[in-house]
């Protein structure tokens, strides 16, 4: 059976949380009913605003898709932080994944928190919280990810996906007959899917091109054939990261060919569409008071420019942000408002400038996300 979601405006955070409590029988924020088995499918960057503008090549999906069946991604809107909130429940201040690279304070360097992992990056410590799969295992149910074979060993799969069973397939469509053979398997089963090619094609050609639709019916494609084979106390619920926005490259803003806008940056975080600047250890109150108000000078049109107090009281990173986790977060956020993208032309590497489609920010294309409910779930 397949159904839209009931929920109300959650975030991805409650996803994990709710299948837990289903399995448990306990009462959770998407109302779940309980089942033995809970299978959580991450579509990287299909958000619901494109979902709903492709609706005719999403047969399956488009029509499920309404206000009771969004939640919101939370932020920063990047794949780094929406999957360590949606595996612990909880948001950036406390997982302590602020955005796709972060400062690394103890090594003064910045990190890209998806492939940067080293041998002075650990895991599991950096990223703060325990998992909904090790929550599993230690309730005695089993727990599996499912994905792709390259992100089998990597840093963020040990940060993000502890707990869990990995188990690796090359398509869609042969992740989701993982799915179905592990839950066949066992009597208890909490299984996470993850799906990649959308966000891919997205970054490469943008959501409005051919290969970022060719992606979605594959997507749904690959779902139609799965609900059927849902059997009862079995529940699916399909969600995504983040959404994504195209930006064309005249949009394209070289933030520091304004040197008054760098003056005493050390480090440059974040994302094009939501820098996050750390200043000199040593910079002066009237430096970082000038620099501030260069950034809203310059980009308050377009942009929302926040220091970090103010990011943290606004509650940018969630309710709570650990002390540990706020050295993190840059002094001086800067999230783009309109169809923009920031780069640092002093970059060697301009290969993030190719990217098309883009997120990171707060606008409801990024935001908004679909939760869809299939087999118990949808009752």
């Amino acid at each position: 059976m397949i159904s839209a979601s009931k929920s109300a405006r959650f975030s991805l955070a409650d996803v994990m949380p709710s299948c837990f409590a289903a399995l448990h029988g306990e009462t959770n924020a998407f109302s779940l009913p309980r089942v033995d088995k809970a299978v959580v499918l991450l579509v990287d960057g299909l958000g619901a605003a494109a979902l709903k503008a492709r609706a005719g090549h999403a047969r399956t999906l488009a029509p499920l898709l309404n206000g009771g069946s969004k939640i919101t991604a939370g932020f920063p809107t990047t794949t780094a932080s929406a999957l360590a909130s949606l595996t612990t429940g909880t948001l950036p201040g406390q997982h302590g994944l602020v955005g796709y690279t972060a400062l690394d304070a103890a090594h003064d360097r910045v990190v890209n928190q998806l492939s940067g992992w080293d041998d002075r990056l650990d895991p599991a410590t950096w990223q703060r919280m325990p998992t909904y799969f090790e929550r599993a295992t230690d309730a005695g149910i089993r727990s599996f990810a499912v994905g792709v074979e390259r992100y089998r060993a990597s840093g963020f799969t040990g940060a993000v996906l502890r707990g869990a069973e990995y188990r690796a397939a090359l398509t869609m469509a042969d992740r989701l007959e993982e799915a179905r053979l592990i839950l066949d398997s066992h009597d208890r089963a909490l299984v996470y899917v993850y799906v990649p090619e959308l966000d891919q094609a997205g970054h490469a050609d943008g959501w409005q091109s051919p290969a970022w639709t060719d992606r979605l019916e594959t997507l749904d494609s690959a779902v139609r054939a799965f609900v059927p084979t849902l059997r009862p106390r079995e529940g699916m619920l399909l969600t995504a990261d983040h959404g994504v926005l195209d930006v064309a490259h005249h949009n394209h803003i070289l933030f520091d060919s304004d040197a008054g806008l760098i003056d005493g940056i050390r480090h440059i975080a974040g994302e094009p569409r939501c820098l996050q600047l750390h200043f000199e250890p040593d910079a002066g109150q009237q430096l970082r008071t000038t620099v501030l108000e260069r950034w809203r000078a310059s980009e308050g049109g377009r942009a929302t420019v926040l220091t970090r107090d103010e990011a943290i009281e606004q509650g940018w990173f969630g309710k709570q942000v650990h002390p540990d986790v706020v050295p993190r977060i840059g002094d001086v956020l800067v999230a783009a408002r309109k169809s923009i993208a920031y780069y640092d032309s002093r970059v060697a590497s301009k290969s993030g400038q190719k990217m098309i489609g883009q997120h990171g920010s707060l606008t409801p294309d990024e935001t908004a996300i679909p939760l869809i409910r299939f087999g118990d779930f949808a009752t």
